[in-house]
């Protein structure tokens, strides 16, 4: 997955926004103001890595089955997962937790902001 690509998928998110708050190295993707994706701008990461929100207990079975997902950067550990983009992890699966991030982001949200996104 290219960076391009990477970042069509986190925008098709409902009210997805990209943000620059730690400067133009990193990419921050956020709903309800909360931050569900951090990724390089693409200018010295080869191949790109996104970092993904994630359940504590799948973020360690996300770890022990690819390679590819290695405990957040400079991120909580417990709850983020950084996931490089070298085909070592399934397109299918990098799908799954990017909406995997998306979702605990939106759960965390007050009441009306989950209602408003998810649509219940």
């Amino acid at each position: 997955m290219t960076l391009d690509q990477l970042r069509a998928v986190l925008l098709s998110y409902p009210e997805a926004v990209e943000e620059e708050p730690f400067g133009p190295d990193a990419l921050v993707f956020k709903v309800g103001g909360k931050i569900f994706a951090i990724t390089g701008d693409g200018s010295d990461e080869s191949p790109a890595r996104v970092s993904l929100k994630c359940e504590p207990g799948l973020a360690l079975e996300l770890r022990a089955t690819f390679p590819g997902v290695q405990p957040g950067y400079h991120l909580n550990k417990r709850h983020w997962n950084t996931v490089t983009l070298d085909g070592s992890v399934p397109r299918d699966e990098v799908l799954d937790m990017i909406g995997h991030s998306y979702e605990r982001v939106v759960a965390g949200l007050p009441k009306a902001d989950r209602e408003r996104l998810t649509g219940s």
